[in-house]
């Protein structure tokens, strides 16, 4: 909390430089990551994140590194992209083979490996896509059918799985 409001300054908020910053003392996630973190967590549409905000983006973070550590056992800051699958899972994403898939393509190494950073900033992206799309599945039915207004409102990684999600349920 001294952290962050020594960093937040004046405004309270922290921008994505800023939670950088903040999270180099800790876990270190490149400015991309932070960038992510600020779009799932950022209710209020400042572009920014306040302490309660930026509290509740921290619990999200420790309940994903419990996962990810108990995959890395041996303590090499990496996950295999097999051992991502059930990662995913374990946090309560059920996906389909495609998404799989393209996750392994987009987070991992040339040997199939997930580093920390690439790992979270999954995370951050599936959490908000499970939940921009269940704001509009309002029926609960697992499909959803959008205007090229409601896409572009939707999080910056929705256009991507909007396809794959059309036939997942």
């Amino acid at each position: 909390r001294a952290i962050y409001q020594k960093i937040a300054g004046e405004d309270m908020e922290i921008c994505a430089g800023e939670l950088m910053t903040i999270m180099k003392n800790s876990e270190g996630f490149s400015l991309e990551t932070c960038r992510s973190m600020i779009a799932l967590m950022d209710t209020d549409g400042s572009g920014k994140l306040n302490l309660q905000e930026f509290k509740h983006l921290w619990k999200k973070i420790k309940m994903w590194q419990l996962i990810f550590k108990s995959y890395d056992k041996e303590g090499k800051c990496c996950i295999s992209s097999f051992e991502m699958r059930n990662a995913v899972n374990d946090a309560g994403y059920h996906l389909n083979k495609q998404l799989y898939d393209i996750i392994a393509m987009r987070y991992a190494d040339k040997q199939l490996n997930i580093d920390f950073d690439s790992y979270i900033c999954c995370f951050v992206r599936l959490e908000g896509m499970f939940r921009a799309f269940n704001a509009f599945d309002k029926d609960g039915d697992g499909i959803i059918k959008l205007n090229v207004l409601e896409v572009s409102k939707a999080h910056c990684f929705l256009p991507h799985f909007i396809k794959l999600f059309k036939n997942f349920k």
